[in-house]
């Protein structure tokens, strides 16, 4: 872990609250590693080998202030494009937090909504473009977005909300969110805002629950997309079950059903998959099928991932 000591964070700290200088640590932190891929199906995605890397590195940095708040920032320096070895800022946020007050995150980049950061599916978004599969639409967040959790107010109840400013003809949009994980082994969330131009609004909807019992994790998601008329409206279901083998290896099977209003064919995705991890590095392999992608009855796609990730 690469550690740049004594990065100045004053001028942020000096934005907030008139108090002394303060110095920070800045934190480098990402991935190294290799993923290959071997794709067949239909005329409808792609078909053959592919090998790709990460080629992202965060830094990350915070500070405790006098009144006893933390601020945080994080960058992502990003590949520029697909063919351009240049490094750019990508994600980025500031983060304000204390225990009385809650958190305050603004997001210049990437950011997340309130419901937005509940819709990964149970099965872990296992549909992806070079499965055919064309995904589902989340509220509104990205650039300039800010979100605000709620201090703890019950045990193992959080409570967040967010807005996106509107861009050219869109209105600004908001969102909210709430998981409750008082019970041991269970978590329950919900979470609703909206996206989209006036006369094409879209509100997206995220109800999940897992439930841990010993070395077996069930858990089932549904995120539905409703707009105008129906011919936008778009539900994604998905369940998986999770075997931690050891405190090294674990095994999981997920399946996730597309449903769009204007088509009778689902698009359909199943995955079994398995990880062993030792000190910073993990092995992974998984075996992809989907069936209707493009909601084509005939479309069927099969995929094996293996990967190789250091950690530091």
């Amino acid at each position: 872990m690469n550690k740049f000591k004594k990065i100045g964070l004053t001028a942020l700290a000096g934005s907030l609250v008139a108090t002394s200088a303060f110095a920070g640590e800045l934190t480098a932190t990402g991935s190294a590693g290799i993923t290959v891929e071997n794709i067949t199906g239909t005329a409808d995605t792609s078909t053959g080998k592919a090998w790709s890397m990460p080629n992202s590195i965060y830094l990350t940095g915070s500070s405790e202030l006098d009144n006893g708040m933390t601020v945080a920032v994080s960058y992502e320096m990003d590949q520029g494009t697909a063919n351009n070895s240049s490094l750019g800022f990508d994600n980025h946020s500031v983060t304000v937090s204390s225990d009385t007050l809650g958190t305050l995150v603004f997001s210049g980049h990437g950011g997340s909504s309130a419901q937005s950061a509940l819709d990964t599916t149970a099965a872990g978004d296992i549909w992806n473009s070079t499965l055919g599969i064309t995904g589902i639409q989340a509220s509104a967040a990205g650039d300039n977005s800010l979100m605000y959790t709620l201090p703890s107010m019950v045990d193992g109840l959080s409570l967040s909300v967010s807005m996106s400013p509107g861009r050219a003809a869109q209105e600004t949009h908001t969102a909210w969110g709430a998981t409750y994980s008082g019970f041991e082994g269970l978590s329950v969330s919900y979470g609703v805002g909206d996206s989209g131009a006036p006369g094409s609004i879209l509100e997206s909807s995220t109800m999940k629950a897992s439930y841990a019992m010993g070395p077996i994790t069930v858990a089932a998601s549904n995120t539905e997309v409703d707009g105008t008329g129906n011919s936008n409206d778009r539900e994604v279901t998905a369940y998986q079950i999770a075997y931690t083998v050891s405190e090294n290896l674990s095994i999981s099977y997920g399946t996730e059903t597309f449903d769009k209003s204007t088509s009778s064919v689902d698009e359909e995705v199943e995955a079994i998959s398995a990880s062993y991890t030792s000190g910073g590095v993990t092995l992974s392999a998984t075996q992809y099928e989907a069936k209707g992608a493009g909601n084509v009855a005939a479309a069927k796609t099969d995929k094996w991932s293996l990967g190789a990730s250091f950690a530091f």
